[in-house]
């Protein structure tokens, strides 16, 4: 694959680094569906071209999703027709694990999931983000192969929900909130964050591995990471310090999945041994393998008018809004033709993946 570098001014459309870093920071949050596109084994970020990615995937956004988009030269906005995402102009394409349960017999069946709160989607992804990026930004989240918490990124966790979906609100990754799967019933179900770096070389729109342009911040911008600050906030307490070689500070990028686990909230649908019996679809059954994909694809400067004009959740008077039904209707048939839902449950996870916890 081809790796390509710009100037920071052509990224930032010529907006400083001093000027991206406080856009960054007044800049107000944006929070919509993108219901489901497909689930299929296809990576065209980690596996380009290959036909059958090692594991499943639940991708969300713009139809032109396929096994082969070159960096730069595959235009998402241009190939598309429709996007599964609220807002008309917004084809990127978001994509995370698939979520299996795992029988005491040893077959799968996917675990479905719920519209997040105040949303309407058919399962998907809830994305948070007011990027300044342009076209061809591609980023990774997380490490598929990590089954410890040593070289855990920062924001990727599960929240266990109470009856009534307590605890919702609060900061993520926060309080009883794990990296790991949780280990007890869930009586709302499980939701996962995975939060992207915030810290940019200024040069680079991806990399071999599609981490090493972007890093996390060496202090969290957010004040509820440690370590913990109370208001008011000044610049002495250096939130959101980017490593050397990343001056460029990005705003938060993070999606959100709702897996409805509460179906299998019975003791005799758990391990004989009571532990949990979730997996994801890479053969992790710890969960610190959550991880995520990003490709940027936004029509034209949509985005950058949408955040000129401080739009907040999923209200924009800069864009054309969907229907939820709409943008349930726009779906993809898969590429790699199998059964990855295991209605009739599967004797192996797609791709003939084994549990890997070590």
């Amino acid at each position: 694959m081809q790796w390509v570098t710009i100037t920071l001014a052509a990224l930032l459309g010529g907006t400083s680094v001093t000027q991206a870093q406080q856009q960054s920071t007044q800049s107000t949050m944006m929070r919509f569906a993108c219901s489901q596109l497909v689930v299929e084994r296809l990576d065209p970020l980690v596996n380009p071209g290959l036909i059958g990615s090692p594991h499943v995937h639940q991708v969300v956004g713009g139809n032109s999703f396929n096994a082969s988009m070159v960096p730069l030269t595959y235009d998402l906005p241009t190939q598309s027709s429709c996007t599964s995402c609220s807002f008309s102009e917004d084809f990127s394409n978001y994509w995370t694990a698939a979520l299996y349960y795992r029988a005491r017999n040893g077959t799968y069946k996917r675990v479905n999931q719920f519209p997040n709160e105040g949303l309407s989607q058919n399962g998907g992804i809830t994305v948070y983000y007011i990027p300044p990026y342009d076209g061809g930004f591609r980023m990774l989240a997380g490490n598929p192969m990590l089954r410890n918490t040593t070289g855990e990124s920062r924001g990727i966790c599960h929240r266990c929900f109470g009856a009534d979906f307590n605890p919702f609100g609060g900061a993520p990754c926060t309080g009883n909130d794990t990296t790991s799967l949780p280990d007890s019933f869930c009586l709302g179900g499980i939701r996962t964050t995975i939060a992207f770096p915030t810290c940019w070389d200024g040069v680079n729109l991806d990399s071999p591995d599609h981490q090493s342009h972007v890093a996390y911040s060496t202090i969290p911008f957010e004040p509820y990471y440690d370590p913990v600050v109370n208001p008011p906030f000044t610049p002495q307490q250096n939130r959101g310090e980017c490593p050397d070689g990343y001056p460029v500070h990005l705003p938060q990028l993070m999606f959100e999945v709702m897996w409805d686990t509460r179906p299998y909230n019975d003791e005799d649908l758990w391990n004989e041994d009571g532990s949990q019996p979730f997996v994801y679809a890479q053969g992790d059954a710890t969960g610190h393998g959550q991880h995520g994909d990003y490709m940027f694809g936004w029509k034209g400067d949509a985005l950058q008018r949408a955040l000129d004009a401080h739009c907040e959740i999923d209200v924009c008077s800069e864009l054309t809004s969907q229907t939820p039904a709409e943008a349930e209707a726009c779906t993809i048939a898969q590429t790699m033709v199998e059964d990855v839902d295991g209605d009739d449950w599967l004797s192996t996870l797609p791709g003939d993946v084994s549990i890997n916890d070590q």
